[in-house]
Parts: C-alpha cells; structure tokens; sequence
C-alpha cells in the first residue's frame, strides 16, 4: 500500500519542478551572463591606452632658395633649418618637399664631394642637350636654349621628395643629401634663381 508520503512526493513533483525552472535557473543564467559580460569589458589600462594615442601632426611651410647658377645645388641645412621647430616634435613621420617649378628640380644624392653636383649637371647636359632646340628637336624654343631643356630635365629628375621622419629628423642617409636642381641659366621669367619649395611634415609625437 502506498504510504501517505509518497502520495504527497508524487503530488509536489511538478509544482517543485516549475519553481526550479521559473525561480533558481533563471536567476543562475543572469549570474552567469553578467560575469561574462562584465570580463569581456576593456580595462582601465587598455583605455588609458588608447587616450594615450598620439594624434597626428601635420605642419606646412614654404621656403625661397636662391640658386648661385645653374647646377646642381646642395640645401639639406636651408630645408632643415626652416623645419627644424616643427620637426623635433615628431618621432615617427614623414616629410614631403615640392618644388613649384617646371624648370628646377629636386633630387638626393652624394652630400660630400662637390664634384659629383658638378658631374651630375655635366650628365643632364649630355642627356638633353641645348642643340635640340636648334636642330628642329623642340618646337617649344621661344624662351631660350635652356628653357625647354629645362622642362625635360625637370620631369626627369621630378619636381618633390619623400624623406623620412625619425626621432625628430630627417632620416637622410650619411652621405645623402637634398638637392635643388637649377636648370635654366635665367631662372625662367622671374629673372634670376629664386625657387619656391613647399615643405609638408605628418606623424606623430
């Protein structure tokens, strides 16, 4: 015969196991969810980390050289020199120099001897040669023998650089220099050899 106790074990089954089901699970699961939700939250340091970024910098200039003649002409200390403030505040970065000329150029090659800036003007003669503007060459000839000359030499050698920045510095090789290529013997319509370079620095502190 079956007991009293178990009638009511029987009897008590489905409401205990509703309440294991809408009480106790319900509120284990949230437990859990919140402890994974909350481990899986950025720290403090990685935060910080990112407020610590470096924004980037960008800082614009233009300069005026004046070539002595036509050449090949050495001026890393001019473009130095007027970047030098701005450019101590950038560890890693890059430095962008643009000459506004079609008839000047830039370059980089040996800072030593000054024989080299003198053959590579030699070398550019040899290249393009004033004669083809006299022997039916070039039809552009109206600005002198030098001008269009000085176009192909421009294009040849290329009007900007790409130097880059580290620690606060050019990151120039030690026997790498900038050059301001001058190619006319004029300087074009302005009546000398005064070249603007607009010199562009980003990155970061």
């Amino acid at each position: 015969m079956v007991s009293k106790l178990c009638i009511l074990k029987v009897l008590l089954l489905p409401v205990t196991t509703a309440f294991v089901y809408r009480s106790v699970i319900p509120h284990y699961c949230a437990s859990v969810l919140k402890k994974t939700s909350s481990s899986s939250l950025p720290t403090s340091s990685s935060s910080t980390t990112t407020d610590n970024m470096s924004t980037p910098r960008w800082f614009q200039k233009q300069i005026s050289i004046t070539a002595p003649s036509r050449g090949c002409h050495l001026i890393t200390s001019d473009v130095v020199n007027a970047i030098k403030d701005d450019l101590s505040t950038i560890n890693i970065g890059m430095a962008n120099l643009f000459i506004q000329h079609t008839s000047a150029s830039l370059t980089i090659n040996e800072n030593a001897d000054p024989d080299v800036r003198r053959d590579m003007e030699v070398a550019l003669n040899k290249i393009v040669p004033a004669s083809w503007n006299r022997d039916g060459t070039f039809h552009h000839t109206m600005e002198g023998d030098d001008d269009m000359p000085g176009h192909v030499k421009s294009s040849l050698m290329g009007p900007s650089l790409n130097v880059p920045i580290r620690n606060g510095r050019l990151a120039l090789g030690t026997w790498q220099g900038i050059y301001l290529n001058e190619h006319r013997d004029q300087g074009g319509w302005g009546g000398g050899h005064t070249r603007n370079i607009v010199i562009t620095l980003q990155g970061q502190s």
